[in-house]
């Protein structure tokens, strides 16, 4: 099948199950006119964001990577009122319109979006005791997967979700010559997913709206 068919078939479940969502829409939009890099996840892969962190039950979650905050709202979406939802993005003005898209969404009561380099905020969450957190979402720079999964077992317990985001690659994950660091660094973030006995994981290629790529989950025993 083709790109338009995979497009066609994100349509059908956007008007059949997914549903169409004005908060989102409006958060497309901000990200657009403030020259946000249309990178965010589909509709359909925000909802399923939602569900996962709901069947997670998850109360404490942590996001690197927000940009506009499109799946940071899904997220916080399935937080109970008095959950929280921490959220890294290493560009100041993204994090500025993350922040209005979500207040926007009435979710700042539970949202706190922290701007600067992950690895440099992720070991400030740890002294602060922020965690262990409930649920993950890694979605930020692919050369850097294998640490922040490193840091997201650090700050996990029992029983914690992780998703990483875009691990496919348009299929250049499974090309052994490929050198792009976005490849390398996710197939080093499996190798290591592969050998931590904490962990128990799989992979889904998707189709859609962003192309052919997937998402790795994982859940902490």
């Amino acid at each position: 099948m083709s790109e338009r068919g995979w497009r066609a078939v994100d349509s059908y479940f956007n008007e059949t199950i997914v549903g169409r969502d004005s908060v989102l829409e409006a958060t497309l939009k901000a990200n657009a006119a403030a020259g946000l890099p249309s990178i965010d996840v589909s509709p359909a892969q925000g909802k399923m964001l939602t569900l996962l962190a709901r069947v997670a039950r998850a109360e404490k979650a942590l996001e690197i990577g927000t940009l506009g905050g499109y799946s940071t709202i899904c997220i916080a979406r399935a937080l109970p009122r008095e959950g929280r939802l921490l959220s890294i993005e290493y560009s100041d003005s993204h994090a500025k319109v993350a922040r209005a898209n979500i207040a926007r969404a009435g979710l700042a009561d539970r949202v706190e979006v922290r701007a600067g380099a992950a690895l440099d905020i992720l070991p400030a969450i740890e002294a602060e005791r922020l965690g262990p957190f409930d649920f993950v979402f890694i979605d930020a720079d692919k050369s850097n997967n294998a640490n922040y999964l490193g840091w997201a077992l650090r700050l996990s317990r029992p029983g914690t979700t992780i998703i990483v985001d875009n691990v496919v690659r348009d299929g250049r994950i499974a090309d052994a010559s490929a050198k792009d660091p976005d490849v390398t660094g996710t197939r080093r973030m499996f190798e290591m997913m592969a050998r931590e006995p904490r962990l128990q994981a799989t992979a889904i290629q998707t189709v859609g709206d962003k192309g052919w790529d997937g998402f790795a989950l994982a859940v902490v025993e």
